[in-house]
């Protein structure tokens, strides 16, 4: 099993190195033969109105899945504490749904009993002003319902997947009332054009003229 421990705003020390080996490799102890590589990244707010302050966050690969897991506190072996409990948690959950797979379990039914559909998101995104981590990873095919699991598993509110029925990129996502919904790129691309006579027209969509009257 592959180990990478990286900080931000603090040292990796050899104490901390050997006290964060002791904790996941024990978490992962019985999860040998699906750990491909286990990501610790352990961070510290500079700004002491930030709380909690010191955060530990796990990443693990699985068998081409992902679970994730973080955790803060005030402390940083205090964090490294839970978080290595989570994400042995985490890694029980994704054993067991691997378990029900087998016996032919119905992986939409275990994740959510609300169906995925394609709806338009009902919240109003926020971008940061800097980009502050770029992240990598394998985005082997899949359908909705193994994203699905994956968004549970690494605990965010979306996830990005290459849709195996489509080829496209499709995203799900936790909606604000509950259940999960799913992004899927349109069609066509909606743009305006002009026909002979001089109307404008959009893909499937009307216009009006500059008196405020609909253009058919």
């Amino acid at each position: 099993m592959k180990l990478v421990i990286q900080g931000k705003n603090i040292e990796i020390t050899e104490p901390i190195r050997e006290y964060v080996n002791q904790k996941i490799e024990k978490a992962v102890s019985h999860f040998q033969n699906l750990t491909t590589e286990v990501d610790v990244h352990l961070s510290v707010a500079r700004n002491p109105r930030i709380t909690p302050s010191q955060i530990a966050e796990v990443t693990i690969y699985a068998n081409g899945a992902i679970v994730r897991a973080e955790e803060g506190s005030e402390s940083l072996y205090a964090s490294i504490d839970m978080v290595a409990d989570k994400i042995s948690r985490q890694l029980r959950k994704y054993k067991e749904k691997r378990y029900d797979k087998r016996h032919e379990t119905k992986t939409s039914e275990v994740l959510t009993d609300q169906p995925v559909t394609d709806l338009s998101l009902d919240r109003t995104p926020e971008l940061p002003a800097t980009v502050l981590r770029t992240k990598y990873f394998a985005m082997p095919p899949m359908t909705i319902a193994e994203a699905l699991e994956q968004l549970e598993l690494v605990g965010h509110d979306f996830y990005m997947f290459c849709n195996s029925e489509t080829g496209e990129i499709n995203v799900v996502y936790e909606r604000n009332h509950g259940g999960h919904g799913v992004i899927q790129p349109r069609k066509n691309n909606g743009h305006t054009h002009s026909s002979k006579n001089g109307k404008a027209h959009t893909n499937g969509h009307s216009t009006s003229d500059r008196e405020g009257h609909p253009v058919s």
